[in-house]
């Protein structure tokens, strides 16, 4: 598998390559979760970013191909820690943080089409609030 289809709302769709190389286990540890379907809400402190909470959800993997600034449309797995697990979706400029500062996140996905979205996207998620999301094999 090397691309992954990725669905925001009724709107929004994307393919994204999946970091196999850079982030083996991250990808390896994802796809095993796929399809994943969730809710998409805008970020707290990280800029022009979406994320998606997961709690203490534990997906077994540690830090690999990580990154505290990513650009827009590299995705990262925060695989928990100081802060709690989550995926970023960077639409825009971004440090990825949380209440506790600066965080690093497993950067195992990087959008190749739909980034023209990106900004109605942001503008979608900050104004209307959380939207549902796919993550979906190709």
């Amino acid at each position: 598998m090397s691309k992954l289809r990725i669905i925001v709302g009724n709107q929004f769709e994307f393919i994204a390559r999946i970091e196999e190389e850079d982030a083996p286990k991250t990808c390896q540890a994802f796809s095993k979760l796929l399809p994943f379907q969730n809710k998409v809400i805008h970020a707290r402190w990280s800029g022009e970013a979406a994320w998606i909470p997961l709690g203490d959800f534990n997906i077994g993997v540690d830090f690999e191909n990580h990154t505290s600034h990513p650009s827009a449309g590299q995705l990262l797995l925060y695989p928990g820690g100081y802060s709690e697990t989550e995926i970023l979706f960077p639409y825009g400029s971004a440090m990825f943080a949380s209440k506790v500062g600066q965080l690093a996140g497993n950067h195992f996905l990087t959008i190749i089409s739909g980034n023209e979205q990106f900004k109605d996207l942001g503008k979608k998620v900050l104004w209307e609030g959380a939207q549902d999301i796919l993550f979906e094999s190709m």
